[in-house]
């Protein structure tokens, strides 16, 4: 075990406790879609809340600039649950090239570590 513990702090990765949240941002076409996508994972527990805001996003995309009105997901949730929630969103989403980002939390009050803990999977 100390060795896959040296590797995957010389391979600039790190284990991932139960204990590191993170906040999961996702971009999706529509609010049904978005929906979808938001119970989905809250059913499973892989989110224990979902955000939705509607946003325009101009990006890049096949070689020209384009934009679209979406509605982007913030969720809470654990960085050890990622792969899960991708694989969940991928079954739903309706984008050729999705992006799920997650971004580690620092620090979190008391009381939101405790929900946290009881009510993702």
């Amino acid at each position: 075990m100390e060795y896959l513990k040296n590797w995957l702090k010389s391979s600039g990765q790190a284990m991932m406790a139960k204990s590191d949240f993170c906040q999961l941002w996702l971009t999706c076409a529509s609010k049904k879609e978005a929906d979808k996508i938001a119970n989905t994972l809250l059913v499973k527990h892989l989110v224990a809340c979902v955000r939705q805001m509607p946003v325009s996003s101009d990006f890049w995309w096949k070689g020209k600039i384009d934009n679209s009105k979406e509605v982007m997901l913030l969720m809470e949730g654990r960085l050890d649950l990622f792969n899960k929630v991708e694989v969940e969103i991928a079954k739903a989403h309706s984008y050729e090239t999705f992006v799920l980002e997650a971004v580690p939390v620092s620090r979190i009050s008391k009381g939101a570590k405790k929900w946290l803990e009881n009510e993702l999977e």
